[in-house]
């Protein structure tokens, strides 16, 4: 098994390319679904939850109602970073079992994480973070257009994201997503193959 982090800002295409990279052969965990399991009744972060911001919470269901949390921390960093506290590790435990249900297999696994950092290599075990590019202004075209968000809306969910530089730095693959479908399923075949190389050149 060789583990290989995925990353992207919004509007970048990340879960496309994941999907393809599925598609040639990779076993996917995906931070934003393991960060929806953590918080289902039943959950380690459920409860928790609960605890430390109410029942108001909870919807009729019994389900975290998550614009409503959303609500409470917005703008509120003592509250954000007891969010953060509940869902973080377990979050992190919830990838780390993903990652390792794999581990007696000889696949290449991808942790899709959206706001991947330097420390997520070693907590991981990353051999190698593939980042999904593309300017801001197509992004932003995207998110309007595609997506349907407004602009001012789209213009601050990318601004409030780790910035393009950055993100770049931590890249040891990076695939352009500025172009057309063909052009990206092109950058996905070449990643793909740099990456079968790189796993046969560990083994």
């Amino acid at each position: 098994m060789m583990t290989v982090g995925l990353t992207g800002g919004i509007g970048a295409g990340k879960s496309t390319v994941a999907r393809l990279l599925v598609e040639r052969g990779a076993r996917l965990v995906d931070a934003d679904q393991v960060a929806r399991d953590v918080v289902l009744p039943g959950g380690p972060a459920h409860q928790p939850l609960i605890d430390r911001f109410g029942s108001g919470i909870v919807d009729a269901d019994g389900l975290i109602d998550r614009p409503a949390l959303a609500a409470l921390v917005f703008g509120h960093p003592e509250e954000l970073e007891a969010l953060n506290a509940i869902t973080h590790p377990a979050i992190g435990i919830a990838m780390i079992a993903g990652r390792d249900a794999y581990a007696d297999t000889g696949d290449i696994v991808v942790m899709d994480i959206p706001l991947l950092k330097a420390f997520h290599r070693e907590m991981l075990d990353l051999a190698a973070v593939v980042v999904v590019d593309t300017p801001i202004e197509i992004a932003l075209d995207r998110l309007v257009n595609q997506r349907g968000m407004a602009p001012a809306d789209a213009k601050a969910r990318i601004d409030s994201q780790m910035d393009r530089p950055t993100r770049l730095a931590e890249a040891d693959f990076v695939i352009d997503n500025s172009s057309d479908e063909d052009h990206l399923i092109g950058e996905v075949d070449r990643v793909w193959a740099e990456l079968l190389a790189l796993q046969a050149s560990r083994s």
